[in-house]
């Protein structure tokens, strides 16, 4: 019995020894396997361009998608402030949020102004890029340049929020600052010359995150040995394509652009008897910068000038005139271009160089190309009308439309009735815009003399 006892003992003491020998540090005994900590989400978020509702509502989706995965965000910022928007809002959803944000103005020549200041005094951590650019404050929001609301309230929230001092803002209000002055005047911690950088820069701080303290584990692994302890997960996010499209359209110089080609478009199909593909394309434009207009606000009398000029334009080449109603059309346009959006912030306001290219462009096209573009489709309509009565000869299949030879001259045909065999003798009936309406002559065979000499030539 006792042998037995003794023989339960010693098998005992012999499986729990590795665990006994690991705990009394025993280095025989079998290291215990490393674990390689999960990476650290990291949401990289583009901000470029003026903040209006799409971007803005691509990047609040973006915050609370890092929100519900517990991924911190590096907002990428290079943009001159909201347009239409409250930057003020924004800014509190950023120092509101549950994981750190960290703000980078980079690459260079990125620049943070207006609104993209507020968005910097919100975030856990500022930095730059160096080349950079901080400033300047105002305005805050583009469609309104003259404002200049009170900030003391919001930044002193956002400061007792990261338990900073409130920031003396003075400096930048009416012009930016390059990167080290940023730093040395407390508007960003560091610089860094990428997110990757940032990151490696950031390991290891620890900030206060809504009274919790959140320690950076960002360390960017650059061989397969670091990866193993642990690394960072990036994902660099962009806006899609229908986005981006809407995003791009929502400025005024694209949208004045997009209002130029859009009316010569137009403009070019009412010289022609059909609307074809650059009537189409004008249209296309003419939406996309109706679209701008609910975006960005505009001077009426100025968008009312800039139609009425080009209507004056068009009106002087539909008369085959080019005299003083072109003339005045053209002034009309240019002052009406300049007033259209003269009322926003600097950053976006219309380029001189711009204005001063519309004006020559729309001169040289209005009052040459088209007017050439329409007497060229005079002559050939006249030239057309002498063809009523000939015969031709179809030189492929009219089902219903195809080449025809009339008078020493290919044309576009078009059959009256039933499709015409290529070879066979037509007669000219009529016409539609350029297009010639035949019907085969009878009594002829294909390839062969009709009853009626033709008028080839």
């Amino acid at each position: 019995m006792r042998r037995s006892f003794s023989l339960v003992v010693a098998l005992a003491m012999l499986v729990a020894w590795p665990a006994v020998a690991v705990a009394a540090g025993d280095p025989s005994a079998s290291p215990t396997p490393t674990v390689a900590p999960a990476p650290t989400r990291v949401e990289v978020i583009k901000v470029e361009g003026p903040i209006d509702s799409t971007l803005l509502s691509y990047v609040q989706g973006k915050l609370a998608t890092a929100e519900r995965e517990h991924a911190v965000v590096v907002l990428q910022l290079n943009t001159a402030g909201v347009l239409g928007q409250d930057g003020v809002a924004l800014a509190d959803r950023i120092a509101a949020m549950s994981v750190p944000v960290i703000t980078w103005t980079g690459p260079e020549p990125a620049k943070a102004a207006g609104a993209g200041v507020l968005l910097m005094q919100a975030a856990t951590i500022a930095t730059v890029g160096p080349g950079s650019q901080t400033g300047p404050l105002y305005p805050l929001d583009l469609a309104h340049a003259g404002a200049r609301p009170d900030l003391s309230a919001a930044l002193a929230r956002w400061a007792a929020a990261h338990n900073r001092t409130v920031p003396d803002l003075s400096a930048i209000a009416d012009t930016g600052i390059a990167a080290q002055p940023a730093i040395d005047a407390g508007l960003a911690s560091f610089a860094a010359l990428s997110v990757p950088d940032l990151l490696d820069k950031l390991d290891g701080q620890t900030v206060q995150v809504q009274g919790n303290a959140f320690t950076f584990h960002t360390h960017v692994a650059t061989d397969a040995a670091q990866a193993k302890v642990g690394t960072v997960d990036i994902r660099f996010n962009n806006m899609g394509p229908l986005d981006r499209m809407l995003h791009w359209a929502s400025s005024p110089s694209v949208i004045f652009l997009l209002l130029l080609l859009g009316l010569a478009g137009v403009a070019f199909e009412l010289t022609q008897p059909g609307f074809g593909f650059a009537g189409f394309a004008g249209v296309g434009m003419l939406a996309l910068s109706v679209y701008g207009l609910t975006v960005v606000p505009v001077s009426w009398l100025g968008l009312a000038m800039l139609l009425g000029g080009v209507g004056l334009m068009v009106v002087d080449v539909r008369m085959r005139n080019l005299g003083l109603l072109s003339a005045i059309g053209l002034v009309v346009f240019g002052v009406g271009s300049w007033l259209a959006w003269h009322g926003v912030g600097p950053a976006i306001r219309l380029s001189p160089w711009l204005l001063t290219f519309a004006v020559v462009a729309s001169a040289l096209y209005y009052g040459f190309g088209l007017t050439v573009a329409l007497q060229s489709r005079d002559r050939i309509v006249t030239a057309q009308r002498g063809l009523i009565g000939l015969i031709g000869e179809a030189r492929g299949k009219l089902a219903p439309e195809g080449p025809v030879y009339v008078k020493g001259t290919m044309w576009r045909g078009r059959a009256m009735s039933d499709a015409i065999a290529p070879g066979s003798k037509v007669r000219v009936r009529g016409i539609d815009g350029l297009v010639l309406k035949v019907e085969v002559e009878p009594g002829a065979t294909p390839g062969g003399p009709g009853p009626v000499p033709s008028a080839d030539g």
